[in-house]
């Protein structure tokens, strides 16, 4: 039997709430599990990780693999730093808008730099 340490999606549509099972690799992702070692939810500010550290030691110590998450989770509340927020990267069109403000302003800038220049002659 492959025990894993993964995470069980409960909550409503597009409200995700997470618990941290141990759980047999062959069960479904939200199915039977073994036992539960902690809750993650991804929606408040600052998400909430609550990972029982000991449990998951003993777990991983009779042979458990926690998946690629659960192992990031366990290490942020392992180090005690906080979870990063992603940012959302400006789209195309903004970043175009953007581009072409600076270059207005760079434009408008030399035309000043130069009006004062010969001002000053």
């Amino acid at each position: 039997m492959a025990v894993k340490i993964r995470l069980a999606r409960h909550g409503a549509k597009k409200r995700p709430y997470y618990r941290v099972v141990v759980a047999d690799g062959r069960m479904p992702r939200d199915g039977r599990y073994i036992e539960e070692i902690g809750r993650y939810n991804p929606l408040t500010s600052p998400k909430t990780i609550d990972i029982n550290l000991e449990k998951v030691d003993e777990w991983v110590s009779k042979g458990a693999q926690p998946s690629n998450t659960v192992s990031h989770l366990i290490e942020i509340v392992r180090t005690g730093a906080p979870v990063a927020e992603k940012k959302a990267k400006p789209s195309k069109k903004a970043q175009a808008k953007a581009a072409a403000a600076a270059e207005a302003a760079a434009e408008e800038a030399a035309a000043e730099a130069e009006a004062t220049e010969a001002e000053t002659e």
